[in-house]
């Protein structure tokens, strides 16, 4: 008895292969098993053009690197803050439960521990970030939407 491979068999299983972007796909029955690989391809997409500035001359005083020191904090120094709401998860960051329903909390609102502060989605699935203490929202630091590393300070609660 002669094992006959039916040629669209084949064909249907490449053309899943290719139609669902797989690397591999596997069909078995009681007279063959069929193990079909392709080449997996990515595309790219071209990222946006950037601008870039001119770099500026250090002064040439003596006093070259001190700067001014504003009241504003470089990113990194937020999370040093101990007011510092960090992300427990990497994500998205959503301010409200609805695009259509206000914030959770504003800057100036007193809130209190555990209250919900926002939202962190992540592989579809809302998780809620909890004030770990109380006091006033004095600084929010990214807006709906943004992407949010695990520990990055997403608002200040003093």
């Amino acid at each position: 008895m002669t094992n006959q491979i039916d040629t669209k068999i084949i064909g249907k299983l490449a053309e899943v292969l290719n139609k669902n972007a797989l690397s591999e796909i596997e069909y078995e029955d009681e007279n063959c098993r069929i193990k079909i690989k392709g080449a997996m391809c990515a595309t790219a997409t071209p990222l946006p053009p950037v601008q870039m500035q001119a770099p500026v001359a250090a002064p040439s005083s003596v006093n070259a690197e001190v700067t001014a020191k504003t009241d504003e904090f470089a990113i990194d120094d937020y999370a040093k803050n101990p007011g510092s709401v960090k992300s427990p998860i990497v994500g998205v960051v959503y301010l409200s439960p609805d695009p259509t329903k206000p914030d959770y909390v504003s800057v100036g609102d007193s809130v209190k521990e555990g209250d919900i502060v926002c939202l962190i989605e992540a592989m579809k699935t809302f998780n809620p970030v909890k004030a770990h203490r109380s006091g006033t929202v004095t600084k929010i630091l990214l807006e709906s939407g943004d992407p949010v590393e695990y520990g990055e300070s997403i608002m200040i609660i003093e």
